[in-house]
């Protein structure tokens, strides 16, 4: 590609879409709910989907409810470059999570029409069904079918706290599609590429507005249940209590302990825990805990969960209590494919965006899609690193700025 073709797309128009898109569902502190398969995600996708094609987009719908626009090359037989991220949103969720990544690839259609700019090989925009998982599980679901991971039957059987499975949901709406799911005309996709806000406080922190993401670390979720004995808290001497709470809180410093060990890459969080009979004069005889272990390789998951194991049965025979450990849910680390980190690089680089490496810590359509395709990532600041929130949010001029990198980037693999 021409180093000195530096075609720009329309920040403003991408800013106005973003704000279009996130006053369906708008919530009264400036966040979005519209979650997956509701009324609200049937007029988010309306609206989308019309932009699409009066961009002159061809949309086809597949079996799961992804979305896919594309653009005609000047060889119909070249696989296409796509781009894409989600649409359905946190039930407090922000404007910019998922939504930024699929409005910055409608703009680089619109850009590209804008400018009677052709590419060789087709050029798509997908957005992927349920990828926040808040109503329907598994998370990343219409991704995930796409790549294989879920079979189509098990996501459509998937049901809601209402009894409502997803493929009642997506006929409700109307956006069950015909196509079978991982089906691409023309063959697989020569590479797709996601810009998403970071989600996190890296870049914000390093004053730079384009992260070069280089993977996503792996995840592995655990249910724990630590068993002792209920027993009244006046009469029971400490040296003969089975205390389930007082050996879950020495575990849960055991799972910081150990992602500590494992910097820079190593995440160990317990977000949930339940205590039983949750009483202030009662010694808790159980707790049920969470524990979410994240790493760049597996081999560090192998070693965290050894760690966590060894660690937990030590403080259990230490306590006088039993301890289970169940796995929950599993994904592999994932690192993206050398040639779209190196476009997304060369484009920060020649449109002059300071940058840097970074690694994802959170989940992506992207990870699943890059079983599949040649995948990378371009990750832009959120204020206070803030997502997952009403109080979500981002500059202007870094929203433009990731744009431009993903429209250098897909031309640069488009041809």
């Amino acid at each position: 590609m021409d180093p000195t073709f530096t075609p720009r797309i329309n920040g403003a128009r991408l800013w106005q879409s973003l704000m279009d898109l996130g006053a369906i569902g708008a919530t009264p502190k400036g966040g979005v709910c519209r979650i997956a398969l509701t009324d609200d995600d049937r007029k988010g996708r309306d609206l989308v989907v019309q932009w699409c094609r009066e961009a002159g987009l061809d949309v086809r719908v597949d079996e799961i409810g992804n979305v896919f626009a594309r653009r005609a090359g000047t060889d119909p037989d070249a696989p296409a470059v796509a781009t894409g991220s989600h649409i359905d949103t946190q039930p407090s969720g922000g404007k910019f999570d998922g939504n930024f990544g699929v409005l910055a690839g409608l703009e680089v259609m619109r850009t590209l029409n804008d400018l009677g700019i052709a590419t060789r090989a087709p050029l798509e925009v997908a957005f992927w069904t349920n990828e926040e998982g808040t109503r329907f599980t598994p998370v990343m679901m219409g991704s995930g079918v796409f790549a294989g991971v879920f079979d189509a039957d098990f996501a459509h059987a998937q049901r809601d706290r209402e009894g409502i499975s997803v493929g009642e949901a997506l006929d409700a709406i109307g956006y069950r599609g015909t196509q079978p799911a991982g089906t691409v005309p023309g063959g697989m996709y020569a590479a797709y590429f996601e810009a998403h806000i970071e989600q996190g406080p890296v870049l914000e922190a390093a004053g730079l507005p384009i992260g070069v993401v280089t993977g996503a670390l792996g995840q592995q979720w655990y249910d724990v249940t630590v068993t002792g004995q209920d027993a009244h808290a006046g009469p029971t001497p400490l040296a003969l209590r089975h205390d389930a709470l007082l050996a879950s809180a020495r575990m849960i410093e055991a799972v910081n302990r150990i992602a500590r060990d494992e910097a820079p890459h190593g995440r160990g969080t317990v977000g949930f825990v339940e205590v039983t009979p949750n009483s202030r004069n009662v010694i808790p005889g159980r707790v049920d805990f969470s524990v979410d272990f994240r790493n760049l390789s597996q081999d560090g998951l192998d070693r965290m969960d050894a760690a966590m194991r060894a660690a937990f049965a030590g403080i259990a025979e230490a306590a006088a209590v039993a301890v289970t450990v169940r796995q929950v849910v599993k994904f592999e680390p994932c690192l993206f494919a050398p040639a779209c980190v190196e476009s997304v690089r060369r484009a920060a680089t020649a449109l002059g965006l300071p940058h840097m490496e970074v690694v994802s810590g959170a989940g992506h359509d992207a990870v699943y899609v890059a079983q599949r395709a040649p995948a990378g990532m371009i990750f832009v600041p959120c204020k206070d690193g803030i997502s997952h929130n009403e109080l979500e949010d981002a500059l202007p001029e870094h929203i433009e700025a990731g744009a431009n990198v993903l429209l250098r980037a897909m031309l640069e693999q488009a041809r």
